[in-house]
Formats: C-alpha cells, structure tokens, sequence
C-alpha cells in the first residue's frame, strides 16, 4: 500500500488522532496534516477544561455514547504509557432544588444504561464527604471521571505522526478541495497537493471545509463563546475534583461548573454566549463573514426563536460577574464572585441544522474518498482515539 498518501485537514485532536490511527494502519501510506495556524491545537483543543467524560450524558446507543466509553480507556491508557497528566479526581452532578430530581432521575438512567464505571448516587453527608464545601439534595459520583492536558495529548500524537514517516505542515490553510478522477486536489497557501483520500476534521470551520469537499450545506456552525472564572488561590481547596449541576436536556451544554484542572488551578465555567466571530475570544470580535453566515442560515433563526430567552440569561451572566456566580455559588456557597476573576474563553462549535435544532451526536459522513467530520463537540477530546478508529475503519485507503 506505499505510494498513496491522505491529506488531514485540521491540527486539533480529533485531526491528530486520525492521522496517528492511519500511519498505525496503514505504514507505508503517507499522512499529511494541513493546520492553518502556526501551532497545533490553538482552537477548541487548546481552550478547554481538560475533562475526560466517563460518558454520564449521552444518549444510549448513540455515537456519543459509545466513543466516549472505548475513548476513554484508549485516552488513559495513552496518557500512562506517554507519562502525560492523567489525573482521575471524580465529578459529583448535584441537584440542588426538587425541581431537578426528574431530570437527575433520568441522567441517572442514562448514565447507567452506559456503564459509567464506579457509578453510585449519593446525598447528605455522601456528597460532603467526597466535596466538604459542596451543597445539594442528591448527587451522582463518577469516580472515573478525570483531567488531562489536551494539548500535550495533541502534541504527542503529531510526534507519532511525524515518527512514523508522516507530516504536519503548520501555517498551512486549505482554501479549496477538487475531486480530480479518483484523487483529491487541496488548495494550500503553498499551493496545490493532490491526495488520494481526505479527511476534514475542520472544528470552528468544519462547515465551510466539508462544503468544498462535498457540495453539501448543512450543518451550519453557530459558534457560542464559553467564557471561564477562575478562583482565587486561597479558595482553590474548596473543591477537589469536579461539581456539575444537572444539565437541561434541551441543550448539548453542561452548564457553569467547577473544574480542577491539572495545573491545580480551579476553574468556574464555561457559559454559553453567542459569538459574533468563530474565532471570538472576546465579547468585542466581530468578524464579517462569519456574521454573514450565521444570518445567512435559516436555522440560526429557528434556533433564536426557541431558545431567545435562555440566551438572555447567558448574556447576563457574561456582562456581570455577579450574575455568572449567582448560579454557580449555589453548587459551592463558600465560592462567590468576590473569589473569582475573569480568566479565558473558548468557543464551540455548535452544528445547527436547517430546522434550527442542535446537532447533539457526532456526524461523520464519507464520500468519494473524502470524510468529513461535520459535528464533534465534547465530548471529541475524550474520544478522539475512537473517533480515529471509527473514521478509519470506515474510509477506504485502497490499495
């Protein structure tokens, strides 16, 4: 199988797992990793909390559900063999008012249905037990729910990568995909390479790029900026691992909550606040085209129309600290705003189908030779080495 090569379009994690997984595979074919920027896992890779799922949240059956499981085991294994931060601290979900025990009683179901390993429901004095400073009626511990460092993950996978024969060119954005007979041709600011097989795995951008490949428009990505506090040093101690509230079913967010991260540091968030840019870091990027599209995109309305009042709320908590805190003081009252500070922010990118539902699972499609990956929220870095498998297994490398 020498002398074929696949072009990667994207040097975030799940771009990176699937390279690695094809030079894994396939030795003698040539891997190419086309990342845009001039490092790799610069976008929603880099700016998140370094969570790794146990898979309490998603739908059974769906791929969510069953690449976060194999992921999971994949991701630590690899993290222990490549002594990279693996720390497994545990998340409580907390209910914190009796209007939220139907919905804690079906993520219960969920959870269970999946086979979160060590589940176990606590309350009273099982919750303060496992979080001292923490409050609620009733909680779910997931014991192996666990931190890392994406970005150190993402960087040893390009070391395999590159290790094993292959190449990751930064500063390289792809502006144009052609079908040419049974090859591909990429358009690069370097110029154009022809590939035998593509993947797009093109995160903020994932959209617009599998549009080029495939001629087909939709899922649209409405990016929605998370913004992050971060508790001041002698506060860090009231919380050991992670506390979630229990999510709204309607959205694929989780909610303000507070993470441990691996550097010690303890982090309160993220929201879920529109954004004007899809790559807007801040509440003052705006960025032309990316407003076009998203007016431009029936679903953004649909969309607006159902959900104005709990973006509202969002917009609220991002102006004022106060407001952020208000709901998040509740899950750990010890932490107020007067213990926070703004810290940084990421954005996700969030498929909207025509209609103006959210796209909650992944969407991976394959076609003449190219995969695209439409929609690959969290939890991806979580999964991303199932997700590698699962691409490759699908994608017809040839002979």
């Amino acid at each position: 199988m020498t002398g074929r090569t696949v072009g990667i379009v994207g040097g975030g994690i799940v771009g990176l797992a699937v390279g690695r997984e094809l030079t894994r595979r396939y030795p003698g074919v040539e891997v190419v990793v086309f990342e845009k920027e001039d490092r790799l896992a610069t976008h929603q890779t880099g700016h998140n909390s370094g969570v790794v799922h146990a898979g309490i949240y998603y739908r059974p059956g769906s791929l969510k559900a069953e690449l976060c499981a194999r992921g999971r085991a994949l991701l630590r294994e690899y993290c222990v063999d490549r002594e990279l931060p693996y720390e497994a601290c545990g998340k409580l979900v907390v209910a914190v008012s009796e209007s939220e025990l139907g919905r804690f009683d079906a993520l219960e179901a969920t959870a269970r249905e999946n086979g979160v390993p060590g589940l176990r429901r606590v309350s009273g004095a099982g919750i303060t037990e496992l979080e001292p400073h923490a409050a609620g009626l009733v909680a779910l511990h997931s014991p192996g729910t666990a931190i890392t460092d994406y970005a150190a993950v993402s960087t040893a996978f390009a070391a395999d990568i590159e290790r094993a024969g292959g190449r990751v060119e930064l500063s390289t954005a792809v502006t144009g995909v052609r079908h040419r007979a049974d090859r591909v041709e990429v358009t690069t600011a370097a110029g154009v390479r022809t590939v035998d097989r593509l993947v797009v795995c093109g995160g903020l951008h994932a959209d617009r790029l599998a549009r080029r490949a495939d001629g087909v428009d939709g899922p649209r990505v409405v990016p929605f900026r998370g913004e992050y506090m971060t508790v001041a040093p002698g506060k860090r101690d009231r919380v050991r691992g992670m506390i979630y509230p229990v999510p709204d079913p309607r959205y694929p967010f989780l909610g303000v909550h507070f993470t441990r991260r691996v550097s010690g540091e303890v982090e309160v968030g993220p929201n879920a606040v529109l954004a004007l840019a899809r790559e807007g870091y801040r509440r003052r990027d705006v960025a032309g085209a990316d407003l076009r599209d998203l007016l431009g995109w029936p679903g953004f309305w649909r969309m607006a129309r159902q959900h104005w009042r709990t973006g509202m709320a969002e917009m609220r908590g991002s102006l004022s600290v106060r407001a952020y805190m208000r709901a998040a003081s509740r899950y750990v009252p010890d932490i107020g705003a007067a213990d926070v500070r703004r810290a940084g922010a990421g954005v996700r990118a969030q498929a909207v189908d025509r209609d103006g539902s959210l796209v909650d699972d992944f969407r991976i499609g394959h076609e003449d030779g190219i995969t695209t990956v439409r929609n690959a929220p969290s939890p991806a870095a979580t999964s991303s080495l199932a997700i590698a498998e699962h691409v490759v297994d699908r994608m017809d490398v040839g002979g």
